[in-house]
């Protein structure tokens, strides 16, 4: 793979920032004053967005080097470095992470009122985790991230969910953790490999990417490697655990859960998965394996969906029916169809995060999920009702929203590979309709027959400043996604010719009887600072 890592002088502080500062304020928020939590939280969350910022205007979409890369020893007779860096892949991952986190924590002010302390730190904690993630150079950094990030997202869903909190966040950790066990073991295997080959010890990204696969060991990589990211998007069989949580789990935890953390799943396809292991990425068995379960997720999540009585579970499904448009996108290995992965998951991130706060925002003030308890409320809440119909069109994938861009790229980025599997995933966009329009049309439009429903209030001005920048990010990516597509383009372009020609002809690996200043020079690229 022809990148090298860049370093940018922004870079000296920038992802270090990003990565740690989450980390700080927890634990500045565990040693303030209940009362002051929150609000610590918010600023810290702010300014780590205000941070991020820049990021984007720094970053040179004309080359897939890894930018504003950092490389340092850490365990150095184990290979282990602390490395990070940012392509155009990872680049919008961080910003979408760092934007939503502010906006969820002052969408909880209300929501959360126990144990407040504890919950902020937990959400701060869990943003180090998914930040250090999607930076990660270092296979031992990236896992240590990956691992990390469970441990809130246990806690905020056993603690500060619903009745059935315990079991909700028992089967996630179960389920996740199992997934990031076979991703160990399949890692360690490429370092002992590429021990056994050079003599030295490296989980370099850089370093591991040229370890020689056969043809077996990548099919057996490449299931351990996928289960863990297949868990975590969750696609069909492995979804499972994702209604229970995102049910159980409070309106914070459901955002952030949708928004950001099944992201991980994806990415991990699009940085280790096709890259590491060309010739199983591109094997007709595993790929319409692959295709066949994405198809699934998006067909039969959507009817289950469709007869749901809770509001809220019905949105957990069609997080599911979204993510398989992601699969599709990714193993379709098209320009296109990448893209059109990466618009799906920005979109995804702000439209299903901002259903989630909607449905929290109406808990409030009703303490009731179910659709068959609402009706007509556009006529006491029309500013809720506009907000909301806005947010499910972008969920549908209503032209002039960010839904269809990234659907609309994902399927014909599948129809030039795979033509039936992009016919039959569009009917998913039908059946989106199905599910979502009902919903809508029994919360908001039917008659305002309950006596409880004709006094609620309308949304407040705080509720206002957090749902007015995801409605606009619907809207920017829907009408102008140019500089998303601009920014992600040479990386994919550079990650598809890395699949091409790794499948055709993987690279030759320097061995031990090669000269030491060969081994040295060809590790200086993974490991320069």
């Amino acid at each position: 793979m022809n990148v090298f890592l860049e370093h940018i002088h922004f870079a000296g502080w920038a992802l270090h920032f990003l990565i740690w500062f989450p980390l700080v304020g927890m634990f500045g928020v565990l040693l303030a004053p209940e009362a002051v939590s929150k609000r610590l939280a918010l600023v810290v969350t702010l300014v780590e967005f205000i941070v991020s910022i820049p990021l984007w205007p720094a970053f040179n979409p004309a080359t897939a080097a890894f930018q504003f890369a950092t490389t340092m020893p850490w365990i150095r007779p184990w290979g282990i470095y602390y490395r990070v860096g940012l392509d155009g892949i990872s680049l919008f991952l961080v910003l979408l992470t760092t934007f939503i986190m502010p906006l969820t924590v002052l969408g909880s002010f209300r929501y959360i009122t126990k144990r407040e302390r504890t919950f902020y730190a937990m959400m701060l904690l869990l943003e180090t985790g998914i930040v250090g993630v999607f930076v990660a150079l270092d296979l031992f950094l990236f896992f240590m991230f990956w691992e990390v990030m469970l441990v809130p997202m246990y806690f905020i869903i056993g603690i500060w969910g619903g009745e059935r909190r315990v079991y909700a966040a028992i089967k996630f950790f179960l389920y996740t953790t199992f997934g990031s066990l076979l991703m160990l073991v399949a890692i360690l295997y490429m370092v002992f490999k590429f021990h056994a080959l050079t003599g030295e010890y490296s989980f370099a990204y850089l370093d591991l990417l040229q370890v020689p696969l056969t043809y077996r060991e990548q099919i057996w990589l490449f299931l351990a490697f996928g289960l863990a990211f297949a868990i975590k998007v969750p696609l069909f069989p492995f979804h499972t655990w994702l209604p229970d949580a995102h049910v159980e789990a409070p309106t914070p935890g459901s955002v952030i859960l949708a928004a950001v953390l099944l992201k991980m799943g994806g990415y991990g396809f699009l940085r280790f998965l096709l890259p590491f292991f060309p010739q199983a990425s591109t094997a007709p068995l595993l790929v319409g394996i692959v295709l066949a379960f994405g198809l699934a997720g998006i067909i039969y999540t959507a009817w289950v969906a469709a007869v749901q009585p809770d509001a809220k579970k019905l949105i957990a499904y069609t997080s599911v029916a979204h993510m398989g448009f992601v699969v599709l996108g990714i193993f379709a290995l098209t320009v296109q169809g990448l893209q059109g992965a990466m618009i799906v998951m920005l979109s995804h991130g702000a439209s299903t995060g901002a259903m989630f706060l909607l449905l929290g925002m109406l808990y409030e003030r009703r303490h009731t999920r179910e659709i068959a308890a609402f009706g007509g409320l556009a006529a006491v809440m029309p500013l809720f009702a506009t907000v909301f119909v806005i947010t499910a069109l972008a969920s549908i994938g209503l032209p002039g929203t960010s839904g269809f861009v990234g659907e609309f790229l994902s399927l014909i980025g599948t129809f030039l590979t795979h033509p039936w599997v992009a016919l039959i995933g569009a009917s998913g966009v039908i059946f989106a309709a199905y599910y979502m329009l009902p919903m809508v049309q029994r919360i908001w439009f039917n008659a305002l027959d309950k006596p409880e429903n004709q006094t609620l209030p309308d949304l407040s001005r705080r509720e206002i400043v957090v749902l007015a920048p995801l409605v606009a990010a619907m809207i920017w990516i829907g009408v102008y996604p140019k500089p998303f597509l601009d920014a992600t383009q040479t990386s994919i372009e550079e990650l598809l010719t890395t699949v091409e020609q790794r499948r055709i002809a993987p690279p030759p690996m320097i061995g031990l009887d090669a000269p030491p200043a060969a081994r040295a020079g060809r590790l200086v690229v993974a490991r320069q600072p």
